[in-house]
């Protein structure tokens, strides 16, 4: 312990990160460096250095990285379709690395030996920082004071605090009994009732949304632009990707949309159950599919429809900056370049409905499509031999006796 001279510690300013701040000088005897990363979890983030400084700490980062965060982790991962178990939009999990990317540049900049989090030993997000981190700078040490230490509980955290003259704030009021999460893309909720997964969630604890049974009941249309598979625009107003996310949030959560209830798989083993709303990205979602139907390749769009649940495994999990990845997310980059476009959607109570969409590079051929005459641009007695063909293995097959039924 002696040998860690230095710690940059991922602090929010809360009751956990400030006992962390302190044990990692009582434990370790060393420095310790704090860096806030403003993600778009709402509120403010600058408290935070008037808590570090009233605890001694002498190098405080505190950075804005929304840009950063929607345009190089959740822009390339929309671009991809990715769905966790078939629900899950990966809303923490695609915050992780970008959070572990500046602790570990922090640490290089500062000269610390250490970086340190405050994620527990039972849960995901100590592997993605962890990970993360490793595979950025392969000798750093990471302390994780969950896993090491015994204040197992809130009370004996207050206590450490007490015994320490560690500043808590105390808030008037309930406190929520649920742990919370949130960054531009989700927010999500976990434990109190929800460690039953046949209880139905309060309406009280959706914070972003309103309930699809109060949303208008009028329908909200919005339109959005892409160049190469990301949004440029929304209702013809040209938008950074922060703001094209801040906005869909609002339009989407004011019509009920984006509520997940998941009982999900954790990559240490357990079964979780978590809440989710993630407005936004659930429109992106429905969008991008939307614009890739109508610009996209048949086989090309198969082919990402097959890799989506690997890339997803591999983001939830932690392995952003692995190679397969990072090999993954350049043919999904590729598969972009004539995916451009207008979407028209319709947002109604809880609902996201395609209403439309338009493309210069669209694939689409009506001349073909049409279910009129089409002046022999498809000779319809092709299709006798194209079914003959794809049938003879199955007429082989049951001549022998060998149909399924």
């Amino acid at each position: 312990m002696s040998e860690i001279k230095k710690v940059v510690l991922a602090y929010s300013g809360g009751l956990d990160t400030s006992v962390i701040a302190r044990w990692l000088t009582e434990t370790y005897g060393c420095e310790v460096v704090t860096f806030t990363a403003d993600v778009g979890q709402g509120g403010e983030v600058e408290p935070a250095r008037a808590k570090a400084q009233a605890m001694g700490i002498k190098e405080i980062f505190i950075e804005d990285l929304r840009e950063e965060f929607v345009r190089d982790y959740v822009y390339p991962m929309f671009r991809a379709n990715a769905l966790y178990e078939g629900e899950y939009l990966l809303g923490t999990s695609i915050a992780r690395p970008l959070i572990a990317k500046r602790l570990v540049e922090i640490a290089q900049e500062t000269g610390a030996d250490a970086i340190s989090h405050g994620a527990t030993g039972k849960g995901n997000d100590q592997v993605r920082f962890e990970l993360s981190a490793y595979a950025l700078a392969p000798g750093i040490e990471v302390i994780a004071p969950w896993r090491e230490w015994d204040l197992n509980s809130r009370e004996k955290l207050l206590a450490y605090c007490a015994e320490h003259d560690i500043a808590v704030e105390k808030k008037r009021g309930t406190k929520s009994p649920y742990s919370m999460d949130a960054n531009l893309l989700h927010i999500s909720y976990e434990g109190d009732v929800l460690e039953d997964p046949a209880a139905e969630p309060e309406e009280s604890m959706w914070l972003w949304s309103v309930s699809p049974e109060a949303a208008p009941e009028t329908p909200t249309y919005v339109e959005l632009d892409y160049v190469k598979g990301d949004i440029t625009a929304v209702d013809g107003v040209e938008m950074t990707p922060a703001n094209v996310l801040e906005t869909l949030n609002k339009l989407a959560g004011a019509n009920g949309i984006g509520r997940a209830d998941i009982v999900e798989n954790r990559y240490v083993g357990m079964k979780s159950r978590g809440c989710y709303e993630t407005p936004g990205g659930t429109v992106m979602l429905k969008a991008h599919r939307a614009i890739e139907s109508l610009t996209m390749d048949r086989e090309l769009a198969h082919l990402k429809d097959e890799l989506m649940p690997r890339y997803a495994s591999l983001v939830y999990n932690g392995y952003w900056f692995s190679p397969e990845r990072v090999a993954l997310q350049a043919l999904i980059d590729e598969s972009q370049r004539f995916v451009n476009g207008r979407v028209r959607l319709k947002l109604y109570k809880g609902n996201v409905i395609v209403v439309g969409r338009e493309s210069a590079d669209s694939l689409f051929d009506e001349s073909i499509a049409t279910f009129e005459d089409d002046d022999g641009a498809y000779d319809q007695k092709d299709a006798a031999g194209f079914i003959k063909l794809n049938a003879l293995r199955l007429r082989i097959a049951a001549r022998k006796g060998r149909t399924s039924h």
